[in-house]
């Protein structure tokens, strides 16, 4: 065990004391300050526990190791600068809407500790599209060499279902020239009627319009761990021949069974993110690369814990890896080992 994974062990149960979107708040707020000067970005080097670089490219993109952070943990990239002096590879920042909005009101975060899970419905709670654009323009240039900077764009929770194919070419057209990527969401639990734009039709038209709002990135969609084998497989069919890079798999679940932590008032309803989806997450990416070769970068994402769990996601075809809940339950020397067991795996298996 590393000095900063002790270090966070033993501070954990006081942060567990206290409300989780507080603490969350304030940890992003202590880590963009830490990212602002070079002593604090040599402290996080140390929390992160010195991830090395292990230069990849993906989707065209140069990223300087395989670990990165997920979406929702830093929608309106308050802390972009931490995050890569963390050791990070790269970060999805987001889900930005095309208007500001404050999302589904509070409590909407619950800890499940005895399943090492997190209950979210938080409901795309950000700042906007636009703003979080401005604020990558400035941060851009003091990024290191290799720090790969996504955004995941998702719809205003009360446009209406004839306004949604515009909402996500809004959220998408101030990004140009700051997102090394986009993701387009389409499967949180959290905002009505969300997953419906799965229906594999309407995807590929979707995924259509934002390549003509912001042509020249790479395009990814970030499909729902409920869907069904057949639906995947058919998700996948119509994603074939669209203007997609790659897929993010996978989003929260809403199923809740195995569980042993007693649910909190609230929490019956919203995503269930963290070790319960380690097994699932494996199981689709090795389905999509069983199903579509090498067609799609394939970013894993849910339930990576442990060293162990980001090799099993690598050898499944992972490309890339995405840490959350797991930086919750580990701390931030979670980068650092997952980073070196997805080394130690690619120099075994090389690249997909």
């Amino acid at each position: 065990m590393s000095g900063s994974t002790a270090a966070y062990r033993a501070l954990r149960p006081l942060l567990f004391l206290t409300d989780s979107e507080w603490i969350h708040g304030v940890s992003l707020s202590l880590l963009a300050a830490a990212g602002a000067n070079p002593p604090g970005r040599a402290l996080l080097g140390w929390a992160g526990d010195d991830a090395p670089t292990d230069e990849t490219e993906v989707m065209g993109l140069r990223f300087r190791n395989r670990i990165g952070l997920g979406a929702g943990f830093d929608k309106d990239g308050l802390a972009v600068r931490g995050w890569a002096g963390m050791g990070f590879g790269f970060v999805e920042l987001g889900t930005v809407t095309p208007r500001p909005q404050s999302g589904n009101p509070r409590p909407r975060l619950w800890r499940l500790p005895a399943d090492a899970a997190l209950v979210n419905r938080m409901g795309f709670n950000n700042h906007g599209a636009s703003a979080l654009a401005h604020r990558l323009w400035a941060v851009r240039p003091r990024l290191p060499d290799g720090f790969v900077v996504g955004v995941n764009i998702g719809r205003n929770a009360g446009t209406p279902e004839a306004e949604v194919e515009q909402d996500y070419r809004d959220a998408a057209a101030p990004l140009v020239g700051v997102a090394d990527y986009l993701v387009i969401n389409v499967s949180s639990p959290n905002t009505p009627g969300l997953t419906t734009l799965q229906d594999p039709e309407r995807l590929a038209g979707l995924t259509a319009a934002v390549n003509e709002a912001a042509p020249g990135i790479p395009l990814l969609v970030k499909l729902s761990s409920d869907l069904t084998d057949a639906d995947f497989a058919a998700v996948l069919a119509a994603l074939d021949p669209a203007p997609v890079a790659g897929l993010v798999l996978s989003n929260t679940t809403r199923a809740r069974s195995g569980l042993r932590s007693p649910l909190p008032a609230g929490a019956q309803e919203g995503g269930l993110s963290g070790a319960p989806l380690a097994g699932r997450t494996v199981a689709r990416v090795a389905a999509a690369r069983r199903l579509s070769g090498a067609r799609f970068a394939l970013i894993a994402s849910g339930g990576v814990g442990t060293a162990l769990d980001a090799t099993r996601l690598r050898t499944a075809g992972a490309d890339l890896i995405q840490l959350w809940t797991g930086l919750v339950y580990r701390g931030p020397g979670l980068v650092g080992e997952t980073d070196r067991a997805v080394r130690r795996r690619s120099g075994v298996e090389g690249h997909w």
